[in-house]
């Protein structure tokens, strides 16, 4: 006969098994943005005060946990000491995207302590050749951390395509003419040391879980995050968790065919959002020359702001078609709220009312006015992503940390 298990499964003896889920649910307790006393952990655990104290003695070793002070347990209570996550303890975020590399330092506590973006043209490129060239912003990033007393535990690198992170395969990336990459060797190389090693994620995605842990997700339960880069990308967030379909590609809106007789798109289809409000269709329809992404970008502010006709029907052309897709998407997955990070963060003002117009149009009341927010995160939020779903990975497996 088997022996008795308890709630979650486990054997009730695996002494070892239950101090892990301990540790980890400790964590779990403790706010990125705040503190707890040891009586407070005990008292939201259930757990007994040694055995808190027990538990938290093992992750101020680990460096997790830090002590920040004495705080008062209640009115009446002791004074007692103040736990933080460790400021000192923090993981690497790389974003690949066809025009730009990026890189930050994100710690335990939500902050990004360092960051840096280059310009450069990856379409085309080999894997190889963007990977070293990431290499060093990597190095440079994992410097600042040094010098600011950071240790690294690990990393994130978020790239534009649908991705194999359990294989660290880059499956399909249209616009950087990436096919079946696998990049196992390239992501050990960039932290050797790091303890947790690198994961590989989509760049919406991780965009889409920053929001969650660091921007909206505090308004939003349940909402679709539209990236604007180049291509257009899309993360599901459903019941604060990220969802993301059986083989892991949920959320392509880029992909949503907006326009059945639409200019072919890089994935193979015609008409898709991509082609009406990605970067490159905006600049194209608003005669925007072939600077730099950045000078584009710069350009077509000042065109809207001086009123120019063409910029300002290229911007509501993008918003139009982008209500199409938010519609649909809405209703196929039944949400109510729609953030939007990138390009569409930068052009706000001018797209937010082509786009309400166009979901009160074929959408009615489906997407609340207030359900309507642009990111506070801009180019930062998918490298955010990355890093902070390594933390969070430390965070359910601290045991590691400790000998």
């Amino acid at each position: 006969m088997s022996p008795t298990r308890t709630a979650d499964g486990a054997a009730p003896g695996r002494v070892g098994d239950v101090r892990r889920r301990n540790l980890a649910l400790l964590l779990d307790r403790i706010d990125p943005q705040g503190q707890a006393t040891r009586a407070q952990l005990a008292a939201e655990t259930g757990l007994t005060k040694a055995s808190v104290s027990s538990l938290v003695a093992d992750l101020l070793e680990s460096g997790l946990l830090t002590e920040a002070g004495v705080t008062r347990d209640g009115e009446r209570g002791r004074p007692g000491v103040g736990l933080v996550l460790n400021p000192l303890r923090g993981a690497i975020g790389a974003e690949i995207n066809v025009d730009y590399l990026a890189v930050g330092v994100l710690d335990l506590g939500g902050t990004l302590q360092f960051q840096e973006t280059v310009e450069r043209h990856n379409r085309g490129s080999s894997p190889g050749d963007v990977l070293a060239a990431l290499g060093v912003l990597v190095h440079r990033a994992a410097d600042a951390a040094r010098q600011a007393g950071i240790v690294l535990l690990g990393g994130g690198l978020a790239v534009p395509g649908l991705v194999d992170p359990d294989r660290n395969v880059v499956v399909t990336a249209p616009n950087l003419g990436w096919s079946a990459v696998d990049l196992s060797a390239e992501l050990a190389a960039l932290l050797p040391a790091a303890p947790f090693g690198v994961t590989l994620s989509n760049e919406a995605n991780s965009a889409a879980l920053a929001e969650l842990w660091y921007g909206h997700g505090v308004s939003f339960r349940d909402y679709l995050y539209v990236s604007g880069e180049v291509g257009v990308g899309g993360g599901l967030v459903i019941g604060s968790e990220l969802f993301t379909g059986p083989a892991g590609h949920a959320g392509e809106i880029g992909h949503v065919v907006v326009h059945p007789e639409g200019p072919r798109c890089t994935c193979g289809g015609h008409g898709c959002l991509e082609k009406f409000a990605g970067q490159q269709a905006i600049f194209s329809a608003a005669g925007i020359g072939d600077d730099s992404t950045a000078l584009r970008m710069s350009h077509l502010l000042r065109a809207l702001d001086a009123g120019k006709p063409r910029a300002l029907a290229a911007v509501e052309q993008a918003g139009h078609y982008l209500g199409v897709a938010v519609a649909s998407a809405a209703r196929l997955m039944n949400i109510s709220a729609v953030v939007l990070g990138g390009h569409f963060a930068a052009l706000e003002e001018w797209i937010e009312p082509a786009l309400r117009r166009s979901l009160a149009n074929f959408a009615p009341g489906l997407v609340p006015d207030g359900s309507i927010a642009f990111s506070g995160l801009r180019q930062t939020a998918a490298l955010t992503g990355a890093a902070g779903s390594c933390l969070r990975g430390v965070l359910a497996r601290p045991y590691e940390l400790i000998s």
